[in-house]
């Protein structure tokens, strides 16, 4: 029998998950003020996972290069005496 592709080590989870856990649910819903200590653990509020995705960084245009590019390319295009 296989095993499922979800069912791997820990570790070898990188990518986000969709459910959280009750501490990491409680911990969001204390930031938020929704939820004080002694409340109930049971019947928590949903809470809407964040999902971070990560930023590029700015494209670079194609004659951004230009000046410095070229003056190094003359500069090793010489001969040097």
């Amino acid at each position: 029998m296989s095993r499922d592709k979800s069912l791997k080590i820990a570790s070898g989870l990188v990518r986000q998950r969709g459910t959280l856990t009750r501490t990491e649910r409680l911990a969001i819903l204390r930031e938020d003020g929704r939820w004080a200590d002694g409340n109930s653990v049971y019947g928590l509020p949903k809470v809407r996972v964040r999902i971070v995705k990560a930023k590029k960084g700015p494209a670079k245009k194609p004659g951004e290069e230009g000046a410095e590019g070229t003056e190094q390319a003359a500069a090793s295009a010489t001969p040097a005496k």
